[in-house]
């Protein structure tokens, strides 16, 4: 165990030595990385409630926002070991464990949320938390941060050439790596807790997120043009540490799953519903925004990436996406 992990788990076993003497009830602690003002707030604040009402109190559950606990990885890292009970982080940050999980984040994989909800609550979802078990993680529920949109500091972006120079912070998708290089931009890889500072001083000038973090992360302050591009759908993923998960009573993991479907459902309802005013509210603050994208220009210029993304690990989850996606997919949801 490294020594971020090692004071980390310092820190938590004191907490927990608290949380013991004061009650006998078992407390789960909930790390994310977003600030208490995003909507993965809302949701840990949500599945909190839900879980201490209906286990009567014998499951209490304790958030840590704002990356308190560490970076994605480290979180993930945290809640594999144990140190953390529950982490939510960005489907993007388990590829790693999951190789083929990166096809939900190809550019334009989904037309819209409901789309994406079909795929990711369906079969292919499934098998990506069953994998997920292979590695001490419990999956949970798939939240979502909602379709990833471009900001930058030299003007609008309608068409693939707009990112030709750009230097252009990414996350650790290798799809969307591979995309802005091929786009010509310059790709640059930051942790989403340094990108205002990074924004700020020039090291970037050009960033893709989706609105919520946009507006909670207060990036209209430090980027002038948004642009709804739409290019990729973020998903979130809710994990549970499997040992700790296993350790419950029937009942209690039946609470537990309950709550994170309840508290992504009314999450995903709320981002979608916010997603127009968040947009008004960075027009109000001083952003220049634009609509006028040429999304097939976008999507045949992004091909190679699907291809490359084929010959690393084959066709059979794009396939699973696409068929489980359709509107008229029967597949059942969970």
């Amino acid at each position: 165990m490294n020594k971020k992990l090692l004071g980390l788990a310092s820190m938590l076993c004191g907490l927990a030595l608290l949380s013991t003497t004061a009650t006998a009830a078992t407390t789960l602690r909930f790390a994310h990385p977003a600030p208490q003002s995003d909507l993965q707030q809302v949701l840990a604040e949500a599945f909190k409630k839900e879980v201490e009402r209906e286990s009567d109190g014998e499951l209490q559950v304790q958030i840590f926002p704002n990356g308190q606990l560490g970076n994605d990885a480290q979180m993930i890292d945290g809640t594999r070991s144990g140190i953390i009970d529950i982490t939510l982080s960005g489907l993007n940050n388990f590829t790693g464990l999951v190789p083929e999980a990166a096809a939900f984040t190809l550019p334009f994989m989904f037309p819209d949320h409901e789309a994406a909800y079909r795929a990711l609550d369906g079969k292919p979802g499934q098998q990506v938390m069953a994998k997920l078990g292979e590695f001490g993680l419990e999956g949970l529920a798939f939240p979502e941060n909602g379709f990833r949109e471009m900001t930058n500091n030299r003007g609008p972006i309608r068409e693939p050439k707009g990112l030709q120079g750009l230097r252009m912070r990414v996350n650790n998708s290798i799809a969307l790596n591979d995309m802005f290089e091929l786009l010509g931009a310059n790709p640059q890889q930051i942790p989403v807790n340094e990108l205002y500072t990074a924004l700020e001083t020039g090291v970037v000038d050009a960033q893709d997120h989706p609105l919520g973090i946009v507006v909670s992360f207060n990036f209209n302050e430090v980027q002038k043009y948004l642009s709804l591009t739409n290019h990729a759908y973020a998903a979130l993923a809710l994990v549970m540490n499997k040992q700790r998960f296993d350790s419950l009573t029937p009942a209690q993991q039946q609470i537990v799953r309950n709550a994170a479907a309840d508290a992504t459902r009314m999450q995903r309802s709320m981002n979608i519903q916010r997603s127009e005013s968040m947009v008004q509210q960075l027009k109000q603050k001083g952003m220049q925004v634009n609509r006028d994208v040429d999304t097939a220009a976008f999507q045949q210029a992004v091909q190679p990436v699907w291809d490359k993304f084929i010959e690393a690990h084959g066709k059979a989850m794009i396939d699973a996406i696409q068929q489980a996606s359709a509107k008229d997919s029967a597949e059942p949801q969970s």
